[in-house]
């Protein structure tokens, strides 16, 4: 679907093999841009071609190393803006800091927040994202929001899997719309498990409301960050007689010990998405699936492109 010549789209470093995904869904050439850094780590970008009246789009997760990707994002939306471009789409399907959201002690940030600020700041006239963690945070920008969900494409993997007897679990109570949401859409019953936290990366599960015996258990999150909470759950749901485990969500973080408590937990398979490139250890691990973003994504540029809706991509009529 080839757009004419009035459409910029450029990658950053984060994840450039899900921007030439994009690129080619569109049938867009990548943009030029030269990348390098200073001996002292400091960032430099320079945009190879004109922009000027151009609608431009920065493909850039903010993920690890976190605050370097994000210091891109706002250095490349900068230079952008200064090379007159006619507006300019942060397009981030990971969005790094979503989780620092609220105060929930004295004497902490709202980093969330802070963030996008600091994105609107440098230049970006809109934002396209993927699973923001909470709906709310789109609040949290002061320029439009395209919120895009990785339901879209786990629930078209798992409606071809054709489980028999599901039930969808959400591992905590925060995330039980989700939850509810993929066992409308997938024709399943719905349990939550009540979890304990016990430090940052530990986490005690002890109550599960609703009945998994003998069923096959989707359990579904917007992330995996150290797979303490995910793990945990599987542990529980199968020792009360699930008869299966496969676990689907849209950010594969897989940060600290993660990929070796999926390996050792009793689950049959997960199921993630590219917004995060993944490492070459993950396919140690046979039980990850990656499923690709890119036609999600390269659809709602196009629309907003072409000034048409993005909230109907996720209509169960919408067909791309």
């Amino acid at each position: 679907m080839s757009l004419n010549t009035g459409i910029r789209i450029f990658s950053g470093s984060s994840n450039p093999q899900l921007a030439d995904s994009v690129c080619a869904y569109l049938d867009v050439p990548l943009g030029r841009v030269q990348i390098e850094k200073f001996p002292d780590g400091e960032k430099w970008i320079r945009i190879a071609e004109d922009v000027r009246g151009s609608d431009c789009f920065v493909i850039q997760s903010t993920c690890r190393p976190v605050d370097e990707h994000l210091m891109e994002l706002l250095i490349f939306l900068d230079c952008l803006r200064r090379a007159s471009a006619q507006r300019i789409t942060a397009v981030i399907p990971y969005f790094g800091y979503a989780r620092q959201d609220r105060k929930d002690e004295g004497r902490v940030p709202i980093t969330a927040k802070l963030v996008a600020n600091i994105i609107t700041t440098a230049g970006a006239d809109r934002v396209l994202a993927v699973d923001l963690h909470a709906n709310q945070l789109q609040g949290f920008f002061d320029i439009p929001v395209d919120h895009l969900s990785g339901e879209l494409i786990l629930c078209d993997y798992f409606r071809k899997k054709h489980f028999e007897e599901l039930t969808v679990v959400s591992p905590d109570v925060g995330n039980m719309k989700i939850a509810a949401k993929y066992a409308d859409d997938l024709g399943g019953d719905l349990a939550i498990v009540h979890k304990k936290r016990l430090t940052g990366d530990a986490v005690e599960a002890f109550i599960l409301i609703g009945d998994v015996e003998g069923r096959s258990v989707l359990m579904v999150d917007d992330m995996i960050a150290t797979a303490g909470t995910i793990c945990s759950a599987a542990q529980m749901v199968k020792e009360r007689g699930a008869k299966s485990v496969t676990i689907g969500a849209t950010h594969g973080v897989f940060a600290g010990p993660a990929l070796e408590r999926l390996a050792q937990a009793p689950i049959d398979e997960v199921v993630v998405t590219d917004t995060i490139p993944l490492s070459k250890e993950v396919e140690k691990i046979g039980k990850i699936k990656i499923l690709s973003c890119d036609v999600m994504i390269g659809e709602a540029i196009r629309r907003i492109y072409k000034n048409e809706s993005v909230s109907s991509l996720f209509k169960k009529s919408a067909r791309y």
